[in-house]
Formats: structure tokens, C-alpha cells, sequence
């Protein structure tokens, strides 16, 4: 699911936690090479121009458009092997989930109702790789999250005794007039938080112990 290079533009999109079954896929989509080397801009096979509409989709090239009928309506087209298959989407609106930092959506597709998550690919690797990095650490030792930064705590997201997940929002710090999420390293259950709103953190100041 990794895309080449890891393209900054590709975006990881799959069934939202609150939805997903074991084995649910998720994607990761980017736009087409700069040079056109994936077709880009040859004709769909029907015969109209598409520049642009190929995306990556778990790391081989797809031709696919989305074609906007009205403000909660497309079509999706995807183009394999010489024909075009289209499917109707209706979009609900969108909401942000804060833990996760992901966007959440729901779609019907062709009748079926399902809500889809979207984040930066980059954010999902680095997501799956403090997992993995929790896998090795082991479930039973503490893990200290400490200010890579000066700044003012301007947001907690947690207390102690949540639980939480690797990648989940902790603390929001303010620092050169911007704000800079921290997030958890691992899953795991809050044991302490060494800060609250208002303070004035150095670069390794305590500020959440996850056990």
C-alpha cells in the first residue's frame, strides 16, 4: 500500500474504524507521474481526454476519474483491460476526527453505505510504524513523551487513565506562533500527564507517560 518515493500529494484512504471488518483494505492514492510515464494523457477508452486522471492505487497505476454531477453526487469512473466501469457515490458531509487526525466521510456506493477515512500517507506510515515500534518495545514498559520543542501548551487532549492509540492526539503546542500537534508513540494506557494548558514547556520537559 506504500506508494513509490512516498509521494508527498498521495493520500491513504479506508473504511473508518467505527465500520471496519478484519481484512477491510485501505488504499493509497496519488496523482499521476509529473512526465505522464503512466498515460496521463492518452484518451479514455471511450474516446475523451482525461490529462491527469490516473492515481496510484496500492502502488500500480489506475486510470480513474470522479466526475461531479451535483454538490453530493459523482460518478466514479475506472478505467482496466479496455473498458470503463462507473459506479454512483453520494457524499455525506465531512467531519474531522481529532484523536486520529483523519478526515471521515460518508459514501454510498452504488447503494451501500459505509464512512471512509482520509490522511496524508506519510501520516499513516509514520502511524503503522510507531505501532510496529510498540510491537517491539512490548506492552508492559512505560513510554515518556518529552518536548522536542519550546513552546506553551495551548490544548490536553488526554487524562490519565485513557486509553489511547498509536498516532492518537495527546497535547497541542504552541510554538513560533504555530501550533504543532503531539501525538501518541504507541497504544497504550495514559499513566500521567506532566503539563497542563496554559504551561510553558523546554525542549525535554515530561509530558505524557504511556504505559
Amino acid at each position: 500500500m506504500m506508494v513509490p518515493d512516498g509521494d508527498p500529494r498521495a493520500l491513504r484512504v479506508g473504511v473508518a474504524p467505527a465500520h471496519r471488518l478484519d481484512g477491510d483494505p485501505s488504499a493509497s492514492i496519488a496523482p499521476p507521474p509529473a512526465d505522464g510515464a503512466a498515460g496521463g494523457t492518452a484518451p479514455w477508452p471511450d474516446g475523451t481526454d482525461a490529462p491527469g486522471a490516473v492515481a496510484r492505487l496500492d502502488g500500480s497505476p489506475v486510470r480513474a476519474r470522479l466526475i461531479a454531477v451535483d454538490a453530493a453526487r459523482a460518478r466514479l469512473e475506472v478505467s482496466r483491460g479496455g473498458s470503463v466501469d462507473r459506479t454512483p457515490v453520494l457524499f455525506g458531509p465531512a467531519r474531522l476526527d481529532r484523536a486520529r487526525g483523519t478526515t471521515v466521510r460518508e459514501v454510498v456506493v452504488d447503494g451501500w453505505r459505509v464512512e471512509v477515512e482520509v490522511e496524508p500517507e506519510r501520516r499513516a506510515l509514520l502511524r503503522e510504524r510507531a505501532r510496529r515500534g510498540a510491537g517491539a518495545i512490548g506492552a508492559g514498559g512505560p513510554v515518556e513523551v518529552r518536548a522536542i520543542i519550546p513552546g506553551r501548551v495551548v490544548a490536553v487532549a488526554v487524562e490519565p487513565g485513557d486509553a489511547v492509540e498509536a498516532g492518537q492526539q495527546v497535547l497541542v503546542v504552541e510554538a513560533m506562533k504555530m501550533q504543532n500537534e503531539l501525538r501518541a508513540p504507541r497504544e497504550g494506557t495514559v499513566e500521567r500527564v506532566g503539563v497542563a494548558v496554559g504551561a510553558t514547556i523546554e525542549v525535554g520537559d515530561l509530558l505524557v507517560v504511556i504505559r
